[in-house]
């Protein structure tokens, strides 16, 4: 059997990797034409087994854009999962319907799992809070565009750090590109998983623990917000206790921090930024979304080899 490319995990990738796949989204946003028929007659499946707006909607944006056609798996209880088949059954038979599989799980290890079952190439649109490459990619093609460098970065991660897989991706891809500090704000409860500051410790990455964002806003580059995600918690009472903790506006952001530090966001967001930024120099984040379709389709180029038939 030919050998499968899958993006699962942000570790997948080398940095080369990681470079040459900002370099073709690059050189998408430049000539889209030249894409455009790059993947015809091919079939993306769409497998989203809990909510997405952006990640579903740019992936099949993505694969349009390059001529594909795109086989979406119905609402899950509309699908063959509410009489009881299994993921892996359902993994075996999208396969046979499809060219590429994109799935979303709330469970972590679901991206990998449908790897294993698949003949079909696999790329990873978030399980559980786990990881979330493709996000991460274009978190990266954002940062690179606006400051012209991923190196020596002072990047503040706030919010929900426990079960954010934005987060947990982010900071494994950063440690390729030498920041210069990571600033991880969250309440206790909410902080990093231990076994990534185990991580960032082996690769020599400088980091701090912090629960006010307040304590590092005049250094950071780049402060990546995440939302409080009331669906990860195991029990409601958690929720609220940590519900609203942190809000940013204008008034607690405009002057305090520097000139070209840039905010960015995964979205959805609830209440934890104020619409009075969005019009704001700091907000990058629906710009950060949109950067999703050329990223996405840089990802299904190169895993069905198509990258190398177009990009020089």
């Amino acid at each position: 059997m030919e050998n499968i490319r899958n993006l699962i995990n942000i570790t997948d990738l080398t940095v080369d990797e990681i470079n040459d796949l900002i370099k073709v989204a690059d050189d998408i946003v430049d000539n889209p034409v030249k894409y455009q028929d790059s993947c015809a007659h091919k079939k993306l499946a769409t497998l989203f087994f809990e909510p997405s707006t952006r990640t579903k909607m740019s992936f099949e944006s993505a694969a349009m854009r390059l001529g594909a056609n795109i086989l979406s798996l119905p609402p899950v209880e509309q699908s063959s999962v509410q009489k009881g088949e299994s993921f892996t059954d359902t993994i075996k038979m999208v396969e046979s319907y499809s060219d590429l599989i994109a799935v979303r799980h709330p469970l972590d290890g679901a991206a990998k799992l449908a790897s294993e079952t698949s003949k079909k190439p696999v790329i990873n649109a978030g399980d559980g809070s786990n990881q979330h490459p493709s996000q991460t990619l274009l978190d990266l093609y954002t940062i690179l565009d606006e400051k012209g460098t991923l190196e020596n970065l002072k990047i503040a991660f706030v919010g929900d750090l426990k079960y954010g897989r934005t987060v947990h991706s982010l900071a494994k891809a950063l440690t390729h590109f030498n920041p210069s500090v990571m600033y991880f704000v969250a309440p206790q409860s909410l902080q990093m998983p231990e076994y990534l500051l185990e991580d960032l410790k082996k690769n020599g990455i400088k980091y701090e623990i912090l629960e006010d964002f307040r304590d590092c806003l005049d250094k950071i580059d780049v402060f990546y917000m995440t939302r409080i995600q009331k669906e990860r918690f195991p029990d409601i009472e958690d929720y609220e206790k940590v519900r609203g903790i942190y809000v940013i506006n204008r008034e607690n952001i405009e002057g305090k921090c520097k000139d070209d530090m840039i905010i960015l966001h995964p979205l959805p967001r609830v209440d934890e930024i104020d619409t009075n930024l969005d019009n704001t120099k700091y907000a990058l984040y629906f710009k950060q979304a949109k950067n999703g379709i050329p990223m996405r389709q840089a990802m299904m180029m190169t895993v069905l080899k198509k990258d190398k038939e177009f990009f020089l």
